[in-house]
């Protein structure tokens, strides 16, 4: 049997977040049903909320960094328990048949992943599925959800469970490519905006041992980057003689910045074989001159997300290594105020739902 659970969602075309209510889900054989505690704004719930990357199923409840309490369990499920610390995180299925689930890569779904918002129970394994193209999604921005056991993660009880929950886009984003491209302890990394993901970049860089530098436009960040999230070293990349002194120095550089910037500035920094790995998600086609690759053997790459197995991995790496996201706690009646925020780079560095407050 359905339950109703309280959420915000945006409910018109280009409309604000407003509080309402919508329909879960009873906890099926394989579910786990979870009451949210958190739930972290992430940059892409802004541009779907807005339909800058197309049009949206009314209503729309965002959020895909959710961090809560285990409170029932269907028949079938094993690795969890009632009262466990969970996460989800973007995705809340996929084909699981494919060559790219088979092998953990979920968010690589060749048919799509079903997505933990705005998305549709497509796959007829899901128990919401129907032909006509199955329930939408709804995620985070509310006070319950149940969910296939597959695709929710341990959240390690040694973190503030608030400031880990944005872990489960911000921190995998950033892990992941830094895990699959080949991130080594001796490398000069360079970590290009210093939002969400680019603060989470920083803390991954140092605990991997890199030499970390932050590469932002001017320098009102500096002192934030060295003095509070230790970075080794700031460059201003709108000043021409600071990239100048730093060109052929990087062995990898992170490009975080979700608004269309120019590469080609960057790709100057990388020496011979360094990499550039793109994580923003940018509308507008980006352009680079070719010959600043071939004439140094660089790369650019990109990478989404992470799968469940890889998420779980960098949770517990966190864990061991005491990292969380740096937040700021929010009530629901000021997520519209928040959206705002974000877009003018107005928060340190990432805002947190308190759910119990929708």
């Amino acid at each position: 049997m359905s339950t109703e659970t309280k959420c915000y969602a945006v409910l018109s075309s280009k409309g604000p977040l407003e509080p309402t209510t919508i329909k879960r889900r009873s906890c099926g054989p394989n579910d786990i049903a979870v009451s949210i505690k958190y739930a972290g704004i992430c940059h892409s719930d802004i541009h779907t909320a807005k339909e800058e990357w197309g049009p949206i199923k009314f209503p729309c409840v965002p959020g895909h960094e959710i961090g809560g309490i285990v409170v029932a369990v269907g028949g079938n499920v094993k690795k969890f328990k009632a009262g466990d610390v969970v996460g989800v995180g973007c995705m809340v299925d996929s084909c699981r048949s494919c060559a790219c689930c088979k092998a953990s890569e979920e968010q690589y779904c060749m048919t799509g992943a079903v997505y933990t918002y705005n998305g549709n129970a497509k796959y007829p394994h899901m128990l919401e599925y129907t032909p006509e193209g199955g329930a939408v999604t709804y995620g985070g921005y509310s006070q319950s959800i149940v969910v296939d056991q597959e695709f929710v993660v341990l959240m390690p009880t040694n973190l503030n469970l608030a400031a880990a929950t944005p872990l489960l886009c911000a921190g995998i984003t950033v892990y992941s490519p830094m895990n699959k491209f080949g991130l080594k302890p001796f490398h000069k990394f360079g970590v290009v905006g210093l939002g969400g993901l680019g603060h989470m970049a920083v803390k991954f860089g140092k605990a991997f041992g890199c030499h970390t530098t932050v590469i932002s436009r001017g320098s009102s960040k500096k002192e934030n980057c060295l003095k509070e999230l230790g970075a080794h070293a700031f460059l201003d990349s709108t000043s021409s003689e600071d990239m100048a002194a730093a060109a052929n120095s990087f062995d990898f550089i992170l490009d975080t910045v979700s608004a269309h910037h120019d590469l080609s500035s960057y790709i100057s920094l990388l020496r011979l074989d360094g990499k550039i790995i793109l994580v923003g998600g940018v509308v507008e086609p980006m352009q680079f001159g070719n010959f600043s690759l071939i004439t140094g053997r660089k790369s650019i790459g990109g990478s989404l997300i992470g799968g469940i197995k890889e998420t779980q991995e960098m949770l517990d790496f966190c864990g061991r290594n005491n990292i969380t996201c740096d937040i700021e706690m929010i009530s629901a009646n000021q997520i519209n105020e928040a959206y705002e925020r974000v877009l003018k780079s107005d928060v340190k560095y990432r805002f947190v739902i308190d759910c119990a407050t929708i």
